[in-house]
């Protein structure tokens, strides 16, 4: 794949908004070769149990990663990594 260095730990820091904080953590999985494209996420509840959030975080997590362009959800089947992914350059925060 690459030879990008490991993902951190995830450790949301100061002000930083704990869904950008997930959706960023989720986008360095992604960037590293953690999650491949085409694959599976796991489920909303499964991945707020991982991070320790709410489930609605994981929710507006997974908004911020969708317009990013890096995940993709089909209905009835699940959320699953972009195949192709876009650009790293191309993702930013949400304008709020």
């Amino acid at each position: 794949m690459s030879d990008r260095s490991e993902v951190p730990d995830f450790s949301p820091q100061g002000s930083q908004l704990i869904y950008v904080a997930v959706a960023d953590h989720v986008e360095a999985r992604i960037r590293s070769g953690e999650l491949q494209p085409g694959v599976r996420l796991s489920a909303e509840r499964d991945l707020a149990q991982e991070y320790g959030v709410a489930y609605l975080t994981v929710r507006r997590a997974a908004q911020v990663l969708r317009d990013r362009g890096l995940i993709e959800t089909v209905h009835g089947r699940g959320t699953f990594v972009a195949d192709p992914l876009p650009e790293s350059g191309n993702s930013e925060p949400p304008q709020e």
